[in-house]
């Protein structure tokens, strides 16, 4: 049995060359670290935006054995740029990094919240991220032609809608890799817009998170960075989407399409242009991030496990929590639970984003007439 780890918390800027240089070598050692998120230019570009951030170094027997960038939110311990990480965990050697249960017990605060938690997660609940991954031999006509063969009238339905958009409104096109601080705008006003349509919690109403997806955008690195990816037809921007890179992997994070086109699938689209485009550059696994979105079983060919946990300390958050399953309860066994899990992932992006008591009363209060309705049957009213 190795020795207990121990941590010291630091401050992200103060690692030294040989200390990232030695956290990116044990991202690139572990295929399942592969994502940018786990790249210690991802955390130091959070932890100047994101308020609360920190570090724990883990060590065992004087050896550091690991990483986590983290942030605080009252008494919320959380993955550093909660509520926009969407991968999360230890950076360190497998047989050495701690486990979830002991880096939430380590770190202490009265809740300890992931979604999508990669390593040792004993008790959380398990899902599942998805990727693809473009051959070496053929490249994106292989990986294509195989997608088309598997699902033939979904590909079928998506070249007749780009066909049609091309006719209704102009030649379609598609540019990826954009640095551009104004259509990084108008992507979040799309956003925006989405969650107000649909009554999400406005992660951007904040104000550092969009600082956060700036500063990513304007770092200046080899193999990491963030960039735009943008549809148009006859110029008239149709759908925009926002990625994070590193190394061979493109994480598709922010997409955003204008409404009224939704029936062409501009967003399909523009992913199917940027697989296809980024393939070219040297990309080779495209990630769609965690969640069963009905149309990534076209897309992906690859899945990974992630955790979720929310681990509270006991005393009144253990309580509060029995109370809100009690509540929901009321929609039936079932539907509750899924209530459960949908009321405790709102409020875990409202307290990551809200930096103080009153807007995470306020985020709270929305999410709770949603959950409500939700339970009751009705829609909810803004």
């Amino acid at each position: 049995m190795s020795a207990e780890p121990t941590f010291e918390i630091r401050d992200l800027d103060s690692l030294t060359a040989e200390e990232r240089a030695q956290w990116n070598a044990w991202a690139a050692a572990d295929p399942d670290l592969a994502s940018p998120y786990f790249r210690v230019e991802f955390a130091q570009i959070a932890g100047r935006v994101s308020p609360g951030s920190a570090l724990a170094v883990f060590q065992r027997e004087g050896e550091v054995v690991g990483y986590f960038p983290h942030q605080r939110r009252g008494g919320a311990v959380q993955p550093i740029g909660a509520p926009m990480n969407d991968y999360h965990g230890v950076i360190g050697p497998r047989e050495g990094r701690p486990a979830l249960d002991e880096v939430a017990r380590m770190l202490g605060g009265a809740r300890f919240s992931v979604n999508g938690w990669v390593g040792s997660a004993p008790g959380a609940l398990i899902s599942e991220s998805f990727r693809t991954t473009i051959p070496p031999e053929g490249g994106y006509d292989a990986w294509y032609a195989a997608r088309r063969q598997a699902f033939g009238k979904y590909f079928k339905d998506k070249e007749r809608a780009r066909r049609s958009m091309a006719a209704e409104f102009g030649p379609v096109e598609a540019r990826i890799g954009l640095r551009d601080g104004t259509l990084l705008d108008e992507l979040i006003a799309l956003k925006r817009e989405q969650y107000r349509r649909t009554g999400r919690h406005d992660i951007f109403a904040c104000g550092w998170t969009r600082d956060l997806l700036h500063a990513l955008m304007a770092a200046e690195a080899d193999d990491f960075g963030a960039s735009i990816a943008v549809l148009t037809a006859g110029g008239r921007v149709c759908a925009m989407e926002y990625s994070l890179h590193a190394g061979r992997r493109f994480h598709f994070w922010f997409p955003a399409y204008i409404p009224a086109l939704a029936r062409c699938s501009p967003g399909i689209m523009l992913s199917m242009e940027t697989i296809r485009q980024g393939a070219e550059q040297g990309y080779r696994d495209f990630d769609y991030g965690f969640g069963g979105e009905t149309y990534k079983k076209y897309f992906c060919d690859t899945v990974q496990p992630v955790a979720e946990a929310t681990i509270l300390k006991p005393g009144l958050s253990a309580a509060l929590g029995g109370a809100a399953a009690s509540l929901l309860g009321l929609a039936g066994a079932e539907r509750g639970e899924r209530l459960q899990a949908s009321v405790r992932r709102r409020w875990n992006a409202i307290e990551a984003c809200e930096t103080t008591s009153i807007n995470r009363l306020r985020g709270a209060a929305t999410a709770a007439r949603a959950a409500l309705s939700k339970a009751t049957g009705r829609t909810a009213t803004a």
